[in-house]
């Protein structure tokens, strides 16, 4: 077992070395570990605390669940502190349950919990952003992706993970992308191997569902959507994917998965060494129209 240390995004100037952050990496963006437990009792707390509100109520989980537009099982499974529920879904049922802010206390803690302990520090800087620049070569980036892309990807998973995980790291995953609407946007660039885009991943309907929603996304004024082709000749991505974060402070973090690890940079010459690669790599790829046209191209052929 991978031994994790976690350092928070605060406290980047004590001892600013290479690799802050490790563990292991199930998938690409916000993978739990099997045996990763990290942030249950939070959870677990915050369904105890719903059971005792919704009972104090007078309510059944089918009635509650009617109100959230959840099924009772649904209901049980947050109570039981099997999912997680979203930012949003507390503010209903604290309103539901007349919990008067009671829910809403925890909000903060149970989307941590979300997370594992590796990407929280990561997680929490995609929110603070003011800038995000992703070069990705294995799957589409977690920011991008459609929840019928995420539950393809996660059903891909081996070891399995059961139905409850999956729903947790898709619901996690939705409320990352609270950043493509975010006020003021942040500017945000991805480049994508073309390897990307031609996996259909889930199958021709997941398919074609992901590469409409990427047309769309890249269409966005504050999205810069770029294709790296098969067949360019040069590429200074051979390293591998990673991602750059702009703090609203102007600090720059880099973080990165390979097989089985996962860092967050913030040592401050490193993270210029990697915007000055993320530069070239932009240069070599194809230009936001050229690759919108990919885009379509690929989905005529359909």
């Amino acid at each position: 077992m991978t031994e994790i240390e976690e350092v928070h995004p605060e406290h980047e100037d004590a001892g600013a070395e290479a690799v802050v952050s490790r563990a292991d990496a199930w998938e690409n963006g916000d993978g739990r570990r099997p045996d990763d437990d990290s942030g249950r009792g939070v959870v677990v707390a915050f369904g105890q605390t719903m059971k005792m509100l919704r009972l104090r109520a007078g309510q059944d989980r089918e009635e509650l669940g009617r109100r959230l537009g959840y099924s009772a099982s649904t209901i049980a499974a947050f109570e039981q502190g099997r999912r997680i529920p979203s930012p949003r879904t507390i503010d209903k049922a604290d309103e539901a349950l007349g919990a008067d802010g009671l829910l809403r206390l925890w909000k903060d803690e149970v989307e941590r919990a979300q997370y594992p302990v590796f990407f929280r520090g990561m997680a929490q800087l995609e929110k603070e952003a003011m800038e995000l620049l992703a070069y990705d070569t294995l799957v589409v980036n977690g920011l991008l992706q459609t929840e019928s892309y995420m539950r393809a990807l996660l059903t891909m998973r081996r070891p399995p993970l059961s139905e409850d995980t999956i729903e947790q790291r898709v619901a996690a995953r939705l409320a990352r992308q609270d950043i493509l609407d975010g006020e003021p946007a942040p500017l945000l660039s991805f480049v994508m191997d073309e390897s990307i885009l031609r996996r259909r991943y889930g199958g021709r309907e997941v398919y074609r569902g992901q590469l409409e929603h990427l047309l769309s996304i890249g269409r966005r004024r504050t999205v810069t959507l770029q294709v790296m082709p098969l067949d360019s000749a040069e590429s200074a991505g051979v390293d591998g994917p990673f991602t750059i974060v702009v703090r609203q402070d102007g600090k720059r973090f880099v973080y990165a998965e390979a097989q089985g690890t996962s860092s967050l940079e913030i040592d401050p010459a490193r993270a210029a060494v990697a915007s000055s690669r993320y530069g070239v790599i932009r240069s070599q790829a194809l230009s936001p129209q050229e690759s919108l046209a990919v885009i379509e191209g690929l989905l005529k052929s359909l």
